[in-house]
């Protein structure tokens, strides 16, 4: 079994910047919310779920689930799947500064046991992060992986997504998004899609799609 390697000293340093530009971008956007979920009203906040967001919003994931499930219920944590490349220890390193559990595995790499230490987090009582077209792409095509987590532990997946005023686009696969300080910050958030524990392949598929669609619309870039 290949164990990912957690950040070197500079992968170190370069995660507190990292978290601390975050922070401090964060102080000046200005947020709109679309919450269609149901599930964070007045006596919500009990039910745990699998949020699904694109790679390339990523920037403001941490952020996003901060100002909008944790200053409501400060008790509920995170855990978030995070690519096993060296790449990824870095990533890693910025969750645990959010105070965000990393598991680390993709479709290729540790993909059965990121599952498990998904599932073993969700039992703990910790909301799921997942970007269902990483860490590789295609960009905008939901995977497998999501369904299956949902499928092994009973929890609801929200499509997530936003719209930035102000941003830059960088020229990678995904077309990363950063946003711009002092932005508007368009949040959608979905109903819930449940994945049946019985779940047959042609079921799965059908759930797939569904998330795919409504993470696509969405997405306004």
């Amino acid at each position: 079994m290949v164990i990912p390697q957690p950040a070197n000293r500079t992968g170190r340093i370069a995660a507190r910047l990292i978290w601390l530009l975050a922070n401090a971008l964060a102080l000046t956007l200005r947020w709109r919310w679309n919450d269609r979920s149901g599930l964070f009203g007045t006596g919500g906040g009990t039910q745990r779920i699998i949020i699904g967001i694109w790679h390339n919003r990523l920037a403001l994931s941490l952020i996003l689930y901060r100002n909008y499930v944790q200053r409501r219920w400060p008790a509920r944590r995170m855990a978030a799947l995070v690519s096993a490349s060296r790449d990824g220890g870095m990533l890693a390193r910025v969750l645990e500064l959010f105070s965000v559990r990393p598991v680390r595995g993709s479709s290729s790499r540790r993909g059965a046991q990121a599952l498990r230490e998904l599932a073993t987090s969700a039992g703990e009582g910790f909301d799921i992060a997942i970007t269902p077209d990483g860490p590789r792409g295609p960009c905008y095509e939901v995977q497998d992986g999501v369904i299956a987590t949902a499928q092994l532990t009973g929890l609801p997946i929200l499509a997530v997504s936003y719209r930035l005023g102000w941003k830059l686009t960088l020229k990678s696969w995904d077309r990363f998004q950063i946003p711009l300080p002092f932005s508007r910050v368009e949040v959608e958030v979905s109903e819930p899609i449940w994945v049946p524990t019985d779940a047959d392949a042609d079921a799965r598929e059908r759930l797939r799609l569904q998330l795919q669609s409504r993470l696509r619309n969405l997405t306004r870039d």
